[in-house]
């Protein structure tokens, strides 16, 4: 399954590699060279193909727990300022993706959407201490009966050009559902109250609306 976000992009892709394969085919002599841009080629779709895959995860809505909103490795576990939505301390998890993760972006918790702003900036790499800050971001704020107001922050990275945010105020979260999509490399930070008890370490994989962040059942 593919997500909707990649549908032109893929369907382009096609168009252009098949008709420049057949190019190829038709005006490159030498058997060897002809061969090795095909394989290149078809390398390309397959890249294409998987970036944009979006994996079947029915969703967990437990109330008591907050899920990873993103496939990738956990890069920071910290109390920091948060100066945008609590101004003050917040519990950080950060999530990197690297160009081979799943990039569907999903909800961390259940909830009502309270807060929802796309803000423009820079393409900084996705692990920059001030990319969460400096860098093209969404913040969003999700109001949970168990935890209060979580926040989850999608960031783009120097090679992410483009993030979809479906998020609106207003709208019921449903953990694990389908909240947007960050094309290529980028990086999604999710703030918990302070003290909050964290399941995951620094350097862990983990997948989007499955591996448990936080289990308050615990």
């Amino acid at each position: 399954m593919f997500h909707k976000e990649g549908f032109t992009i893929i369907i382009v892709s096609f168009v252009l590699i098949t008709t420049v394969a057949l190019l190829v085919e038709q005006f490159i002599a030498l058997k060897w060279l002809r061969l090795l841009l095909q394989i290149g080629l078809f390398i390309f779709l397959v890249l294409i193909l998987q970036f944009f895959r979006n994996p079947s995860r029915p969703p967990l809505a437990l109330s008591n727990a907050v899920v990873a909103p993103v496939d990738g490795k956990v890069v920071i576990i910290e109390e920091v300022e948060e100066p945008e939505y609590f101004k003050g301390k917040r519990l950080q998890v950060s999530i990197f993706m690297s160009p081979l993760n799943v990039h569907v972006t999903r909800y961390p918790v259940s909830g009502k959407v309270v807060f929802s702003k796309y803000h423009p900036g820079k393409y900084l790499v996705a692990w920059h201490p001030k990319s969460s800050t400096l860098n093209e971001r969404t913040t969003i704020v999700v109001n949970n009966p168990t935890f209060g107001d979580v926040l989850y922050r999608q960031i783009a990275g120097a090679v992410a050009r483009r993030i979809v945010n479906y998020a609106k105020v207003g709208d019921d979260a449903v953990q694990g559902t389908d909240a947007g999509f960050i094309k290529f490399g980028s990086r999604v930070d999710v703030f918990l109250p302070p003290n909050t008890p964290v399941d995951v370490e620094i350097g862990q994989k983990v997948k989007g609306g499955v591996t448990l962040i936080s289990n308050q059942a615990n």
